[in-house]
């Protein structure tokens, strides 16, 4: 179909029309009606110019080129495009495109940036924007409430929504490179630091949101433990050491959020004393806050304290000694100190008697709880004295052992420990024979009629004692063991005893005789 010679263009309309003598297209606007010649040809049109309505915008791709707000032409009066390159159109009079122009996408609103919202940009070629100068691979954001303008040299990267930090949270950050904050605080590619404030924050595009980090709440029953993992100042203006440690308290503060050079160690009760309660705290802090290492601190109740970093409890939390009017508590120093009126040396003992209630002071070593010991006339212990290491009898008596005194146990061989225990013949509530408590004196009631011989190491001397009685054994003393015959016919050491019956009125045995003729009776 041939072009029609007559074209009638609309208002608003273009047309493109290519002259052949020239080799030239040209753009004819409406409304006109417009008489083709014949070295003329319709080339595109009637098209509807494009119309920007207010806060709306275009992208033409490969526009004409304008000199002192006209269009230039080159020497064949053919109109001069920049190719390959885009040019942004906002609200104006509808224009037609010319040729080589071409509209891209289509035309769009203005974009909108909220509160508490951004437009991450980047640069892909460089311009100056006002006095600043931008760098192809720059880029920054534009924060909203705000109408973003868009140019050829910037493109939008993402949308960027504000973190909304809450009371008692804070956001650990990190820098992606070197930069100055919006603070005024220079920081280096990989620093860390906290944004403690409450309310939206808008990450920079040099900032990386590591974490959202939550207070810890601190009552008057738990501390926070804390670790430095290199030296800085913390919240409080402090200087810490890489490697310190401390405690933050509700005297502190009533929530924490650990810095980011802080490492939380653990949650720390709080140590409650009694009235009736002590504790002995080894490597005690001082006032300088640095642990006294080696030393040992006495703290009573009533009290309530948190146990700071490097102290801990010899033996847990103990109970005050209460004493009876039988007991006492036997002490001995651990280093020299002076105890009311007396000097006391590294190694003494002594001993605080009761009715009355004890605390040790941590100069003094408990070395056990004694009480003393009732004896009847027929009963008695073996004392040994640590001085000269003499043993001697008591009986008789409630006896207390001194401080350099202890019970003594008494060894027997094992057949008398045997006779014993039949002699005795005490048991168990399992129906066992009981052992022999060895600190005890040794007894054995000698039968009536009987005699027992106790020999005196010390002494070298023998003694008789006729039943019936009660024999006791001193230290240096012990049962002289009766081997005798028996059975039938009689054999030697058969009969093992501590005690001989005195005349017995018979005895039986078996005798063989052999008479003259060589005949054998047993008798």
């Amino acid at each position: 179909m041939s072009d029609p010679a007559v074209i009638r263009i609309k208002p608003y309309h273009y047309i493109h029309i290519l002259d052949n003598n020239l080799n030239v297209t040209r753009v004819e606007v409406g409304p006109q009606t417009f008489t083709r010649q014949d070295h003329e040809k319709l080339v595109t049109g009637p098209e509807a110019m494009v119309m920007i309505p207010p806060r709306h915008y275009c992208i033409i791709q490969n526009p004409v080129e304008r000199k002192d707000g006209k269009i230039a032409l080159d020497k064949l009066n053919q109109i001069r495009v920049r190719h390959g390159d885009e040019e942004i159109r906002f609200e104006q009079e509808p224009f037609p495109l010319y040729p080589g122009e071409k509209l891209f996408g289509k035309v769009s609103p203005l974009q909108v940036v909220a509160p508490n919202t951004a437009l991450k940009l980047r640069c892909i070629r460089d311009y100056t924007d006002g006095k600043i100068k931008r760098v192809a691979g720059d880029e920054w954001l534009f924060e909203g409430p705000g109408t973003y303008i868009p140019r050829v040299e910037l493109q939008v990267v993402e949308i960027v929504r504000a973190i909304i930090v809450k009371p008692n949270e804070a956001l650990r950050l990190r820098a992606r490179k070197e930069f100055v904050d919006t603070q005024g605080n220079k920081r280096k590619a990989g620093e860390e630091w906290l944004v403690r404030e409450a309310g939206a924050f808008l990450p920079m595009v040099e900032v990386e949101v590591v974490q959202t980090i939550a207070a810890y709440v601190l009552t008057d029953k738990k501390a926070l433990h804390l670790q430095s993992t290199r030296t800085f100042v913390d919240v409080f203006g402090k200087e810490r050491k890489a490697g310190e440690e401390w405690l933050v308290t509700l005297e502190d503060t009533e929530t924490h959020i650990p810095d980011v050079y802080e490492k939380v160690i653990g949650e720390i009760k709080i140590t409650t004393l009694t009235s009736r309660q002590y504790a002995v705290v080894l490597d005690p802090v001082g006032a300088d806050g640095k642990p006294q290492m080696g030393k040992r601190e006495l703290r009573k109740g009533e009290a309530v304290f948190f146990l700071r970093p490097g102290e801990r409890l010899e033996s847990g939390i103990q109970n005050v000694h209460v004493l009876d009017s039988e007991e006492a508590i036997l002490l001995r120093a651990r280093e020299a100190f002076v105890d009311g009126e007396s000097k006391r040396k590294p190694g003494d003992r002594w001993m605080i008697y009761g009715p009355d209630d004890y605390v040790p002071p941590v100069e003094v070593e408990i070395v056990e709880k004694r009480r003393a010991i009732p004896l009847d006339e027929n009963e008695g212990i073996y004392v040994r004295d640590l001085k000269s290491g003499k043993v001697r009898l008591v009986k008789g008596q409630a006896y207390m052992l001194s401080p350099y005194e202890e019970l003594w146990e008494k060894d027997l061989p094992a057949v008398v420990e045997e006779l014993l225990a039949k002699g005795n013949a005490g048991k168990d509530a399992k129906g066992q024979p009981q052992a022999r408590n060895k600190t005890r004196a040794v007894t054995y009631r000698t039968p009536h009629n009987s005699a027992i011989q106790i020999y005196d190491y010390k002494a070298k001397k023998a003694r008789v004692v006729f039943g019936p009685e009660l024999v006791m054994l001193g230290p240096d003393e012990h049962f002289t063991i009766l081997s005798l015959s028996g059975d039938k016919p009689k054999r030697p050491h058969v009969i093992k005893s501590l005690h001989l019956f005195l005349g017995p009125d018979f005895t039986t045995d078996i005798v063989i005789v052999e008479t003259g003729d060589h005949a054998r009776l047993s008798l």
